[in-house]
């Protein structure tokens, strides 16, 4: 049974870090690219990065490049998604998601079929 878990949103003042982490479970193979996506509330929800977990490449949003970082540990089946410089706009919940096959560019992340329940993230100015 395929699981994904995302734990470590909270509370933060803008400038301020958090690191958001996706447990997996049920994956025993390395072609699929997990991926991070965000929600604020009145907004339809956007890719913010993904990694391929068989070669650990990864992607970014433009929005937060050089802000977040995405990385995993495989000997963990974790995924991580560290955020500094954190903004009030990058308020929302924040998902992991799976897919079995390579990753894309953030603005063409589709069809992912594996999905966690979420992780609220929220920044105030």
């Amino acid at each position: 049974q395929v699981q994904l878990v995302e734990s470590g949103g909270g509370s933060v003042q803008a400038g301020g870090s958090l690191r958001l982490s996706c447990a997996l479970s049920g994956f025993l193979y390395s072609s699929t690219c997990i991926g991070w996506f965000r929600q604020a509330p009145g907004k339809e929800r956007e890719g913010v990065a993904n990694i391929y977990r068989g070669g650990g490449s990864t992607y970014y949003a433009d929005s937060v490049k050089g802000r977040f970082t995405i990385s995993q540990d495989n000997a963990k089946f974790t995924v991580y998604l560290q955020m500094n410089s954190l903004k009030p706009e990058d308020t929302g919940i924040y998902f992991c998601a799976a897919i079995g096959r390579g990753c894309t560019r953030v603005d063409q992340m589709r069809g992912f079929n594996y999905w966690g329940q979420g992780t609220q993230v929220t920044v105030s100015s």
